[in-house]
């Protein structure tokens, strides 16, 4: 039997496989199925938990296809992250005819770390501009589809895939 046969996904695996995000309307949100496996360290952020959460015990050759709830996908939506300014903040925005600002136009914002904080204009009035700064996803259940390429243990620096 190859020693292969039992490595599977566990916390610290290096993990190279092919994904998909879709909506359950069947929206395709990000895919790398028509491109080189993605390749990442189970637990080094560069995936959301609940999508390593799903992936935990599976071997190479194996595929997934799951319903993530909002809660596991990219959170549900936070009422606090939706805020109202008034409209004459937005008056120089408004005003320019090279940017259109619109419902669902991205707007970029400063945090007070001055980092960009995008947010997604969710409706205008006479009065108020409301500005929602959940993540695009939140409260979306999500279909994740994965196809394992190849699985190596924690120990295990890096790994070539060839297809």
């Amino acid at each position: 039997m190859d020693s292969n046969d039992d490595i599977q996904i566990e916390p610290g695996s290096l993990v190279s496989l092919h994904f998909s995000l879709a909506l359950t309307d069947g929206q395709v949100i990000d895919s790398n199925f028509a491109a080189p496996a993605a390749t990442f360290r189970l637990g080094d952020g560069n995936m959301l938990p609940g999508f390593e959460a799903v992936l935990l015990g599976m071997k190479p050759g194996q595929d997934l296809e799951t319903v993530l709830e909002p809660e596991q996908a990219f959170g549900a939506v936070n009422p606090k992250n939706q805020h109202r300014f008034p409209v004459a903040k937005f008056k120089n925005l408004l005003e320019d005819e090279l940017i259109t600002t619109e419902v669902g136009a991205v707007v970029s914002f400063k945090d007070a770390a001055g980092f960009d904080l995008p947010g997604v204009i969710a409706e205008i009035s006479d009065q108020t501009i409301a500005v929602d700064f959940n993540h695009p996803l939140a409260g979306k259940r999500i279909v994740f589809k994965a196809k394992i390429v190849a699985v190596l243990p924690a120990d295990v620096a890096s790994v070539e895939v060839k297809l």
